[in-house]
């Protein structure tokens, strides 16, 4: 069975791209990095990719500050698929996709959110979460549509929220729970794929 080739993208620290290139080294997650490109010159994500010997790339985002240029988002098509990439796994990437790239992979683009949508999409979710009140939140693995943080489950994992949470405490274990539950996501999905 050929792995499953991963194409990530981050704009960030990376640390659910470690955990996934973790459980590949580990035997756990039958895929493949097969490139990290990220819009952050000076990402973080680049480094781990560098570090596990994972082709990486900068793009270039153009002058939009939450897009990519459509022009940009027609060469990170171009780079995905000349990578080889059959799942566009977004790890911390701080860009909406647009069409170009959500129709050349239907139902093959996933992201990790920390909550439990469709409970509370969009920036820092844990805040909100506990501005809430909230006992339970948690985080979500969807494929990734035209709307932000929506999209179809694909796997949830539940974080208790504790009396005395800070937002760094409670985003802390939300973290913790991301790291295992994306590569477990992962691997249903390429479980699915050959069955």
């Amino acid at each position: 069975m050929k792995p499953l080739g991963l194409g990530i993208l981050g704009s960030g620290k990376g640390s659910n791209c470690r955990a996934i290139l973790e459980s590949i080294r580990a035997g756990k997650l039958p895929a493949r990095a097969q490139v990290v490109i990220s819009d952050v010159l000076d990402a973080p994500i680049l480094e781990i990719a560098r570090e596990f010997s994972v082709p990486n790339a900068y793009l270039p985002p153009g002058q939009f500050r939450t897009r990519l240029e459509p022009n940009v988002e027609a060469d990170l098509v171009r780079m995905l698929r000349e990578a080889d990439v059959e799942l566009v796994v977004l790890a911390g990437f701080m860009l909406v996709l647009k069409s170009t790239i959500l129709e050349a992979f239907p139902r093959r683009i996933i992201n990790i959110h920390p909550s439990l949508l469709p409970k509370f999409p969009g920036l820092e979710a844990w805040k909100q979460a506990l501005a809430a009140g909230e006992t339970v939140t948690g985080c979500t693995v969807h494929y990734v549509d035209d709307k932000i943080d929506h999209g179809d489950i694909i796997a949830q994992r539940e974080v208790a929220v504790l009396p005395n949470d800070s937002a760094e405490t409670l985003h802390a274990r939300i973290q913790v729970a991301e790291h295992e539950l994306y590569p477990a996501a992962i691997a249903q999905l390429a479980a699915k794929r050959t069955a």
